[in-house]
This record gives structure tokens, C-alpha cells and sequence, in this order.
């Protein structure tokens, strides 16, 4: 049996659009609902207990647009809230990872490093999976503040997140890295920047499309991928004010989109 039920996608902000499109491009005939919760960004400066908050919050307003999956476009609120969202709602629930497995596996220095905030680099579950790899490689975490503010700014390529940009990588080279594993959704739409200042040698590594293909794989799991032979819609909802917002996402979606408001 199949589900015409969208998906529903949130992240602190703008950050997961980097995952939803990859959904799109994998998934075009299925219905996307996107909740950027842009007036409480960042995550990464808030309590564990705020977010898990905020994350039920918007799961429970997604649920009752009938989403039939949730996926959590969101290293930080995945740390924070994603276990107690499985316990308490029944639907699949897809979380993101930062990707030290195939960086770990594919560095040849035997160092990597990791972009996040401080609150994912905190959490229990990002140590436990450092942890797994530490025996293979050294993991050189470096926490953020600030580019996720520049990212919700759309400054992805201003001179002061250039300059903060390098200020976070160079010390990942300066100490061996040979693979820099983004842990936060908002990370990706500085990629090139980050590319950038770590030099042709150093690898980025980025989990959007693994998130998408887990996506893919739980709806076959539990039978709800669509068979609608329609192209999909895509509805967006977002905290932020609504002129800021609409810029937004329609810059980072590549369309003009009607956004509703969400508080």
C-alpha cells in the first residue's frame, strides 16, 4: 500500500533545505511540508532541553498536517531530541549524522576534523560515535558560533564569513586533517567556502544525500513512498519575519515560494 501523506522536514532554520533537496531530487513525485524555525536559530546556543521542545513542538504541527515521516534536518535537534521523538510518535523519524564513518575510512593522514556547533559537539551521541572511530583516526572537532547567523543572513560568500570561515578550518589543517566532515545542515551552503580554505588536498564531506537515500529506504521500509505519477508540491513554513523568510527560502530553494508564517 502506498501513502499520499507528505514528508515533513524541520530544521533550526534554512540549513536543512540542503537535505529537502536532495529528497526532492531522489523522491520528485512525493509532497514535502519545510519548517524553518529561523526565530529560535541558532540551535547550537541552546539548552538540550529548549530543543527538545522546539523539536516536538514542530513535529506534533507537522503530524497534524499529515505528515507520514518526519525527517530531522538537524545535526543539533538529532543529538538533542530525535530519541525521545521515537519514544513518544510512532511514524519514522530520520535523524542526521555526521559523517566521521567514511571520512575515518577514507582519510589517509589518519586525522579528521569536524565542523559543528557546540551543542552537537557535546552531545553524548556525537562522543559515542567519535569514540568508535578513534582507534582508525583522530577526530579534531572545532565548534562554529556565529556561521550559522551568517548562513540565515544569506552572507555565503561576504568577507566576514570568509574570515570566519578560515579562522574555524585552518587549525583542522594546521593539525593534519585530511577530511573535514561538516556536522551541521547549515555548513553545506559554505561548502565552496570551506573548499576553499582547506585546499584541493582536503576532502569536505557532507551527509545530505545519505540522509536523503535513508529517507528513501524507511519509506520502502514501512510501504509509504508515494505512487503518485504528479509531480510533488513543496510547503514551506518558517518563524522568521516574512519578508526575511521569503528571501530565504526562495534563494536557497531556486524558486519564488509563498511561505506561511509559523511562530
Amino acid at each position: 500500500m502506498t501513502h499520499p501523506g507528505p514528508i515533513g522536514i524541520f530544521d533550526s532554520g534554512i540549513g536543512g533545505l540542503s537535505i529537502a533537496r536532495r529528497i526532492r531530487e531522489l523522491l520528485p513525485n512525493e509532497n514535502l511540508l519545510y519548517v524553518a524555525d529561523s526565530i529560535h536559530a541558532p540551535y547550537g546556543e541552546k539548552s538540550e532541553h529548549y530543543i527538545q521542545q522546539r523539536s516536538d513542538a514542530i513535529t506534533r504541527f507537522l503530524m497534524e498536517n499529515e505528515a507520514k515521516a518526519i525527517v530531522v534536518a538537524c545535526n543539533t535537534a538529532t543529538v538533542s531530541a530525535i530519541r525521545q521523538l521515537r519514544a513518544d510518535y510512532t511514524l519514522p523519524i530520520i535523524g542526521v549524522e555526521p559523517g566521521i564513518k567514511p571520512a575515518a575510512l577514507q582519510s589517509k593522514s589518519g586525522v579528521i576534523g569536524v565542523l559543528a556547533t557546540s551543542q552537537t559537539l557535546k552531545s553524548e551521541s556525537f562522543n559515542n560515535l567519535s569514540r568508535l572511530f578513534s582507534e582508525n583516526v583522530r577526530v579534531e572537532i572545532q565548534p562554529c558560533p556565529g556561521l550559522v547567523e551568517q548562513i540565515e543572513a544569506l552572507e555565503l560568500d561576504s568577507e566576514a564569513t570568509q574570515t570566519l570561515v578560515a579562522r574555524y578550518v585552518q587549525p583542522l589543517i594546521q593539525k593534519g586533517a585530511d577530511h573535514i566532515v561538516l556536522g551541521c545542515t547549515h555548513y553545506a551552503f559554505l561548502a565552496p567556502l570551506i573548499r576553499r580554505a582547506a585546499g584541493a588536498h582536503v576532502e569536505v564531506v557532507n551527509t545530505d544525500m545519505a540522509v536523503a537515500r535513508e529517507t528513501v529506504r524507511r519509506l520502502q521500509m514501512h510501504n509509504l513512498l508515494s505512487d503518485s505519477p504528479q509531480a510533488g508540491s513543496a510547503t514551506f513554513w518558517s518563524s522568521a519575519e516574512p519578508s526575511l523568510a521569503h528571501r530565504q527560502l526562495s534563494e536557497l530553494w531556486g524558486e519564488r515560494l509563498i511561505v506561511h508564517p509559523m511562530r
